[in-house]
């Protein structure tokens, strides 16, 4: 490490980048290194050039989107700090061998707005970035349809310590085709998103009864069929109406350590959909859901399970030291089967199905207290968006959302430059 470097927890900062940084606290340099645990490798770009954004453009030279779309190893750091204003072109992250380092911003970090990141390569890294959407003022069900960061068909990925809200589609997911590639079910593995982590992020607000064609879409994350090697650890999903881990037919997956709060229809959740499958043999999914805690809120339904099954397709689950309660505390039910035909068989198994051989969970007692303190973007410097999410979660207060209007909307497009 070079003289006058920054330690950020267990990373470095440029010193030129974070020359206007707010310091890190000590107890956040203390958090779960989750993103380092899972099957995702974390080389990213560390070996290759340092590439620096240098204006609030949407594109252009100095920009963000010329940064990431520039070819060959690449870490990313930044000179100026604010919104980003995509203008409903989201980024599309196509070259590999990339890590950008949000936390080398000065302060208040590097927001994007009117846009999502959608990463379809191997080998990235994100950390500390701000993605929020929003409608747009779209009119209700008129197509304008934006995730707020996902991963398409896309391999060693982590997505670490960043703030997604206001999608709506999804907030933040692993996706893909499901049968490409061949006709086996390693073909439709390799073909699609695998080795993914999701670490630490904040994940809110998906907005409900907004620009979606199909109407109601606050949705949290999406696991898509026939993704392996998941790891989902460390992160807030706060008012979100569903999917707040949706995991649909065949995935591998593990969930540990995650604060759900104020889930609405659904919380933890596994479907295989037989008509998607198109006759294919439906393929057993793998789940290990250890150490969560989901707290009900003013948008969660009075008979929510901790975890539903439906659909078709069998479930090989682990389920140890999660705890679920309404908002008054009563306890939710662990586990619903939907009836359908044939009835998915959820297989009750003593020890993980799978599981990263590095990961330690920490007890489901201190999951609150360490994920309101460590997740989201820049921790150690707030802004008001988060703040508010967290003081709600805190509080109780708080509900699912229709509008980012509702919340205070867009920030101010100020800039900061070191």
């Amino acid at each position: 490490m070079k003289t006058g470097d920054l330690v950020v927890g267990r990373r470095t900062v440029l010193a030129g980048a974070g020359a206007a940084m707010l310091a890190p606290t000590a107890t956040w340099a203390k958090a779960p290194d989750f993103a380092a645990l899972g099957w995702a490798s974390a080389r990213g770009g560390e070996d290759g050039r340092t590439l620096r954004v240098t204006t609030l453009a949407a594109e252009g030279p100095g920009s963000f989107r010329a940064a990431v779309e520039a070819s060959g190893p690449r870490k990313v750091v930044f000179d100026v700090a604010g919104v980003i204003d995509l203008g409903r072109k989201s980024i599309r992250i196509r070259e590999p061998f990339l890590t950008v380092a949000g936390e080398t911003a000065p302060s208040p970090g590097i927001t994007f707005i009117r846009g999502g990141i959608q990463i379809e390569s191997h080998d990235v890294v994100l950390r500390h970035l701000r993605v929020r959407a929003g409608r747009d003022g779209a009119a209700d069900r008129s197509g304008w349809e934006v995730d707020g960061i996902t991963c398409w068909k896309a391999q060693d990925v982590i997505v670490d310590h960043c703030s997604i809200a206001w999608a709506t589609d999804e907030n933040l997911s692993a996706s893909g085709p499901r049968f490409d590639g061949g006709d086996t079910v390693e073909a439709w593995r390799k073909g699609t998103s695998h080795r993914i982590t999701f670490s630490n992020n904040i994940v809110s607000e998906g907005l409900s009864h907004a620009s979606h064609v199909k109407g109601e879409h606050s949705k949290g994350t999406l696991i898509h069929d026939n993704a392996t090697q998941v790891l989902i650890a460390g992160n807030l999903y706060a008012h979100n109406l569903e999917r707040n881990q949706l995991f649909k037919g065949a995935v591998h997956a593990v969930s540990v350590n995650n604060l759900v709060y104020d889930p609405g229809a659904r919380a933890m959740h596994y479907a295989l959909n037989a008509p998607e499958w198109e006759g294919r043999a439906w393929q057993v999914g793998q789940l290990a859901l250890v150490g969560n805690v989901v707290r009900g809120g003013a948008s969660t339904r009075p008979d929510l399970p901790f975890l539903i099954v439906e659909g078709q397709g069998d479930l090989d689950l682990y389920a140890h030291d999660n705890r679920a309660t309404y908002a008054g505390g009563a306890a939710m039910p662990e586990l619903r089967v939907l009836p359908t035909t044939p009835l998915p068989q959820v297989r009750r198994l003593a020890a993980a199905p799978l599981w990263p051989k590095e990961l330690r969970a920490l007890p489901a007692s201190g999951v609150e207290a360490s994920v309101l303190t460590n997740a989201g973007a820049r921790p150690w410097d707030r802004d008001a968006v988060d703040g508010r999410i967290l003081r709600q979660v805190k509080d109780g207060t708080g509900r699912v959302i229709d509008d980012e209007a509702e919340v205070g909307g867009y920030a101010a497009a100020g800039r900061t430059k070191v």
